[in-house]
């Protein structure tokens, strides 16, 4: 993170997330001068997009009902913690980045598009991005109106059929059939074809795989 954060400033990310950066990471930059001649590599830029992305897109989503829920914030830190392992120092640049995505005008759309754009070749952090959007849309148990026309502007943009959108809108509600929905499958499946779903998932979700994957890869 001490690195993203000192060479970020070579990185020219522009557009809404390159707005964000320069205003939310202004501050550290001038703190952190010593870093400003470093350069990040390809790997280390879609980290950084991939940061500022998901908190810009979260505060966008979280405010879309008029109020960030205890709920919202209590998904979002877990994820902070639970899913990205953040230090004390990445969650403050993640809060910071989430405060000034909250007031910005650029739109929740605009950065789901730069956002594809730049991972629309690497479907597994496509989906996992729109999980975690739908984590925060349904914390409070109900989906606002408005939070789900933004889901489904994601949807559009990170191009999620409806058969994905219910699976992963289903794995996010309650009972059993939420795991089914997670592995794609339905009661009426056998226990091998679910085992089968299971393996194909941990193999492509696998947290060593795809920091390995630090290159861009274009569609096939």
């Amino acid at each position: 993170m001490g690195k993203i954060i000192g060479g970020s400033v070579g990185l020219m990310l522009g557009g809404p997330l390159g707005a964000v950066a320069g205003i939310a990471l202004g501050a550290i930059f001038d703190s952190r001068t010593s870093g400003i001649g470093n350069r990040l590599n390809s790997g280390e830029e879609d980290h950084l997009a991939f940061f500022l992305a998901t908190f810009s897109m979260l505060a966008k989503l979280a405010k879309a009902d008029g109020v960030v829920s205890r709920e919202e914030i209590a998904v979002v830190s877990r994820f902070m913690k639970d899913n990205l392992g953040l230090d004390s120092e990445g969650e403050k640049l993640a809060i910071r980045i989430f405060n000034q995505a909250k007031t910005s005008p650029d739109r929740f759309e605009d950065y789901a598009a730069q956002f594809y754009s730049i991972f629309f070749g690497r479907r597994e952090i496509i989906i996992s991005m729109f999980d975690i959007l739908m984590a925060v849309a349904s914390a409070d148990g109900v989906i606002h109106p408005n939070e789900e026309r933004m889901l489904n502007s994601a949807a559009r943009i990170f191009h999620i059929n409806s058969g994905q959108y219910g699976n992963i809108k289903e794995s996010r509600g309650g009972g059993v059939d939420k795991y089914y929905a997670i592995l794609g499958c339905s009661r009426s499946d056998t226990d091998e074809t679910i085992k089968k779903k299971y393996r194909k998932l941990a193999m492509e979700f696998h947290p060593d795989k795809i920091i390995a994957q630090g290159d861009r890869k274009s569609v096939v």
